[in-house]
């Protein structure tokens, strides 16, 4: 699946920057859960019973996060910069 259609299938966008980064901008609508917290919040992103969308400044740690959250039977894809989730979700809206 693409980004797009998980967008359009209502995936939650999780953003996995730090507080302070997200702070500074991020995707409406999207979650903060910083990468280094992604083990211990597991129970709470699976609760949100929906496909995934995660994202970061630049892909990388929105990758690593999306790799575990795999492991642990999560329908998920790497969204890459929060910046290209804003635009994809902007072409739907």
């Amino acid at each position: 699946m693409t980004i797009e259609t998980f967008i359009n299938n209502n995936a939650k966008i999780i953003d996995v920057r730090t507080f302070e980064e997200f702070r500074g901008g991020h995707v409406a609508g999207s979650i903060n859960i910083p990468l280094q917290e992604i083990q211990s919040r597991i129970e709470e992103i699976k609760s949100m019973n929906k496909p995934l969308v995660l994202c970061c400044a630049s892909g990388n740690r929105s990758g690593v996060a999306s790799q575990y959250l795999k492991t642990q039977g999560l329908e998920c894809i790497n969204g890459g910069s929060w910046l290209d989730i804003n635009y994809y979700q902007s072409q739907i809206d």
